[in-house]
């Protein structure tokens, strides 16, 4: 790297965009480059991606953001990579291409799957090991579809001639040269998310690749979040950059948030909402319905843990609002359109487009809109569609203190929807706790930084990234608690309508 590499480059490889962002040694953005992929829903409860188009995109993001900041790659340090979980991608190692469109991590296809492997031991069968239930949601059950349904798959796959990985191992490969020397790597944190990583030993567990049927040999080296993978290959713009961190998309939030050690903890707005509590160097299993996952592991330190709350509609619920309704024209009317109205009108809408994730784990479920009247118009159905936000982070809150047996004094969050502050006010309100946005907005990314820059010397440790958080705004609660109970009740009933909708002839 250049003597001039005064900057931290993260690829941000979300669930709707691909994002590269570039940032100084105080944590702070210095350009943005954003593109959008398509949304692909063959049917009901089918979600894919185009993974060459994501690729595609984030070679062209990056060319923006190093465009926009009139830089070269010799200003750069190290890349961090940040993505999107449990999304699933198989691809040729011989000629790069992906086999079928990438499975989402929202995607529903693979119930029967998981049916059948609760058949014998039940849902919670591999829990003790991977921290996780038996669902449609993690990587392990879209592999074995993608081998079970994808013509010659299997022996494809049996032969050693295709490779697996999240998003971020697919950046990863194609960044690093691809089919010329492409490392095919992964990091703890989105391991652990695959159903398929043993908790304690950081490794692929043999039993449970056999009980998928997944070969080994798809599968990618399991390493820190913190050190150098390789470099970007000689037809990238960042070519001999080190690429130096990787961590899946909820880790890293927390990460850029300074939210390093048992007991501190942050939520965030997206696509879906995700609450992370750090429990420090030791798993704890979760009774409440939360999953066990790796908070993220320094190069040769210890990993670290935390309970985490998934939910899988929250941001794009607004976005179903946009596109499906038709009620706004982006996503930013929501809330001038819930402001439209003094409450709800009665009207709550619990968003189970995909089930319920935690703290239910309900794959039975799906949406619903309850209370109606004939005095309930567009902007109550907003405000409900704002407040489902609310509300399902109060449930996941609730199961982590009872987890851990301490509830929090504030939450911090982050994400695009925290931009609404209507939406903060009635977090705050619901919860009874503050509510806590960071000076810089752009935490998930900001923490693949911080880890591509603790493995290059770029930052001297912890204490250095927690001196650049800073508060930006806060929100303080001033609902009656006589009015939260009644609030938070009447979510709990609308809760229990979308419940036991799903038949084996209903889907």
């Amino acid at each position: 790297m250049s003597d001039d590499a005064r900057y931290i480059l993260a690829i941000d490889q979300g669930t709707t965009s691909s994002r590269a962002i570039v940032f100084d040694r105080s944590g702070a953005v210095v350009s943005v480059g954003q593109k959008e992929h398509r949304q692909i829903l063959p049917r009901a409860g089918w979600v894919e991606h185009d993974a060459s188009e994501i690729w595609n995109g984030v070679r062209e993001v990056v060319g923006q953001a190093l465009s926009r900041a009139d830089i070269t790659r010799h200003s750069i340090h190290a890349v961090g990579i940040t993505n999107q979980r449990e999304t699933t991608v198989v691809w040729d190692a011989k000629t790069g291409r992906p086999i079928t469109n990438a499975i989402v991590w929202q995607d529903t296809r693979t119930q029967g799957i998981v049916e059948r492997l609760a058949a014998d031991g039940g849902l919670d069968r591999f829990r003790e090991a991977t921290g996780l239930p038996l669902s449609t949601y993690f990587s392990a059950t879209k592999i074995a579809w993608i081998l079970e349904n994808v013509e010659g798959a299997r022996e494809r796959a049996e032969r050693g001639e295709l490779l697996f990985g999240t998003t971020d191992t697919w950046v990863l490969w194609n960044l690093t040269g691809g089919v010329r020397g492409g490392v095919h790597a992964t990091d703890v944190t989105n391991a652990s998310r695959t159903l398929l990583l043993d908790l304690r030993t950081l490794e692929w567990r043999p039993d449970i690749l056999d009980a998928f049927g997944i070969p080994a040999s798809m599968l990618p080296e399991v390493r820190s979040s913190s050190e150098v993978y390789g470099t970007a290959g000689p037809s990238s713009l960042l070519r001999e950059t080190p690429i130096a961190g990787i961590l899946g998309d909820q880790q890293a939030a927390t990460f850029g948030q300074a939210a390093f050690d048992a007991g501190e903890a942050k939520n965030t707005y997206g696509t879906g909402n995700f609450l992370i509590v750090g429990t420090g160097t030791e798993p704890v299993m979760s009774g409440n319905g939360l999953l066990t996952t790796i908070a993220y592991k320094l190069g040769d330190g210890e990993p670290h843990y935390a309970l985490e709350g998934s939910i899988a509609v929250t941001g794009s619920l607004v976005q179903w609002l946009r596109d499906n309704l038709g009620i706004i024209s982006k996503a930013e009317e929501v809330e001038s359109l819930a402001l439209s109205v003094d409450d709800n009108g009665g009207a709550y809408f619990v968003p189970a487009f995909s089930g319920l994730f935690a703290p239910h784990w309900r794959p039975d479920a799906r949406g619903a809109l309850v209370g109606l009247t004939r005095f309930v118009n567009k902007g109550h159905i907003a405000r409900a569609a704002l407040e489902s936000i609310a509300f399902q982070t109060r449930e996941v809150l609730d199961a982590a203190t009872a987890d851990t047996g301490t509830r929090l004094e504030e939450l911090k969050v982050d994400g695009g929807a925290t931009g609404n502050d209507t939406l903060l006010q009635f977090q705050a309100d619901v919860l009874g706790l503050p509510v806590v946005r960071p000076e810089v907005g752009e935490t998930t990314a900001l923490g693949a930084a911080y880890a591509a820059g603790l493995a290059t010397g770029f930052w001297s440790d912890l204490d250095e990234l927690r001196a650049n958080w800073r508060e930006g705004k806060r929100w303080e609660p001033t609902m009656e608690a006589a009015e939260r109970d009644r609030l938070n009740r009447s979510w709990d009933k609308a809760v229990l309508r979308t419940l036991d909708w799903v038949d084996e002839d209903v889907k």
